[in-house]
């Protein structure tokens, strides 16, 4: 396998037509003939630049809509000829088979046409059958052939062809080879994946995953740990579209953590009005809703000043001045919201440190999707949980009735729990939370946990007593006996939001029952590991 190989001719079919004649013209420069195609070969006809059709290498015209034209001997053969065996180079010479040195291809837009909402036989039809076929036929022949699959490639292409006088380096060529099949493999992925969806098939036999390179990482979770940040092209608003406007790269842990939060404040909808969520290490320390944006931040500040400190800030609405400058006044890693004013970015930006997040909207927290997780051997595969409960889901299980107000924290601290590491138990007033117990082994613990947080907030901000006095309390899963319930009693809760369904649901009513709490059963859990 030699190392240059000369490029003298190339193929080109290319549907994204980005940067094409620029490319034509930098090979007809450098002497390469060029064979195309269909859309291609136009293009690059009428900007003046010498084009051979494919058609007329292979003496069979495009058939079939199209369906039908780069599949032919002539075509595979010059792609997977070895120039270096004599059998080879005969057939090539008996057959009439010309040797393709570059193939440059970019294929159907599939996923975009299924982004698009395109019905089923339109995205069948933007399935490409070709462009994969020669492109897995020129990567596998990389020993000769040089396969580019994207446009950002081309400046490395003719940069490459410039360094080695017309001709390109195996290292190079094998470079662009697992480029070529990773693009291919994602295409096949992206098919596979909407065909099982468009079957309604919840448990495909066989699921594919595949992702684009948004950064490489300084490290994981851990210094010693390697890692890499991929794009899954979904284009779902978050921390994987979002444009960065300070601030150093994002971190795994800043980007884990982020999504965390821009999740969480997707959750309350603009129009409701201004919402903040504070994140540390993937679990809120403070939730809240206010009048205004900078109210909203403050209350949910209030909630665990401490764990604040060094955390990730989601916003619900464009960030403006006066929130930015109470956001600055302690170290924050991250504030991600959709959109910032000129004088909020102004303010940040004597703040170098600080990285600002704008995305082009709110996530759909009810829209559908998966979720994946790696266990030893395999994957975990479900649907996100986009599960939401409205006043006419609850069912009130209490002699006592909740108030208004009452039911109104008790949606909130609802919606929080859910994206509270299990167990979790989160404490509600007014709209905002004022006690968070994630992560523990036991529902008991959470409920402390939360409770003695919040005593120590009331002390910090000199309060006469615990913010929990009055509150409402959410539990993501049910009470398995009444002792967690008594807890949150004991820490002032009046009203209780549990999913029910314990064989002990009795015994915990009538503890609620003798404490004279509301409680309210939403059947459905948010467990979250």
């Amino acid at each position: 396998m030699p190392d240059l190989h000369p490029v003298a001719r190339a193929l080109i079919s290319v549907s994204d037509k980005t940067g094409l004649l620029d490319l034509g013209r930098a090979l007809e420069a450098r002497g390469i003939e060029i064979l195309s195609t269909g859309g291609s070969a136009r293009a690059l006809r009428e900007a003046g630049i010498a084009v051979r059709d494919v058609a007329e290498v292979t003496e069979f015209p495009e058939m079939m809509d199209g369906r039908v034209k780069t599949l032919h001997p002539r075509i595979h053969g010059g792609l997977l000829a070895l120039r270096d065996d004599d059998a080879h180079l005969a057939a090539m010479a008996e057959h009439g088979i010309p040797a393709i040195d570059l193939l440059v291809v970019n294929l159907y837009p599939f996923e975009a046409t299924v982004a698009q909402g395109g019905d089923y036989a339109t995205c069948i039809e933007n399935i490409d059958i070709g462009g994969p076929a020669m492109i897995r036929a020129a990567a596998k022949n990389h020993g000769f052939v040089t396969v580019v699959t994207d446009v950002a490639d081309y400046p490395a292409l003719l940069a490459e062809l410039d360094a080695q006088e017309g001709a390109t380096t195996l290292a190079f060529r094998q470079s662009l080879a697992q480029i070529a099949y990773a693009r291919t493999g994602a295409y096949d992925a992206a098919v596979s994946t909407w065909m099982a969806g468009a079957l309604e098939q919840a448990a495909p036999r066989r699921r594919v995953i595949a992702g684009e390179i948004a950064q490489t990482l300084r490290y994981g979770e851990n210094p010693h740990q390697a890692a890499a940040f991929y794009r899954d092209g979904s284009n779902r608003p978050g921390v994987a579209t979002a444009v960065q406007h300070q601030g150093k790269d994002l971190s795994y842990n800043n980007i884990n953590d982020t999504d965390a939060a821009f999740e969480l404040v997707s959750e309350f909808r603009p129009e409701d009005g201004p919402a903040c969520a504070i994140i540390k290490h993937a679990n809120p320390c403070g939730v809240a809703r206010g009048a205004t944006l900078a109210e909203a931040y403050a209350r949910a500040f209030d909630c665990d000043r401490t764990s604040a400190f060094g955390g990730i800030v989601a916003l619900n609405q464009v960030l403006d001045a006066e929130t930015a400058r109470a956001i600055t006044e302690i170290f924050t890693e991250v504030v991600i919201a959709p959109g910032a004013d000129d004088a909020a970015r102004e303010i940040f930006a004597a703040k170098k440190n600080l990285r600002l997040l704008t995305t082009s909207g709110l996530a759909d927290t009810a829209a559908p999707g998966l979720a994946f997780r790696q266990v030893s051997g395999g994957m975990l595969v479900q649907d996100r949980d986009n599960g939401v409960i409205t006043r006419a889901d609850l069912k009130v299980v209490t002699q006592r009735q909740p108030s208004e107000a009452e039911l109104e924290d008790l949606l909130f601290a609802w919606t929080v729990a859910k994206h509270v590491k299990s167990n979790a138990i989160v404490y509600v007033k007014d709209k905002a939370t004022v006690g968070v117990g994630a992560g523990q082994m036991s529902r008991l613990d959470s409920a402390l946990i939360a409770a003695k947080k919040a005593e120590r907030m009331a002390e910090g901000l000199g309060l006469p007593s615990p913010l929990t006095q009055g509150s409402a309390v959410a539990s993501d899963a049910f009470f398995p006996f009444a002792d967690g319930l008594m807890e949150a009693a004991a820490a002032g809760a009046t009203s209780v939001i549990q999913p029910g369904g314990s064989m002990r649901d009795a015994e915990v009513i009538a503890a609620a029952d003798a404490a004279g709490l509301a409680m309210v059963f939403t059947g459905m859990r948010h467990f979250r590991h």
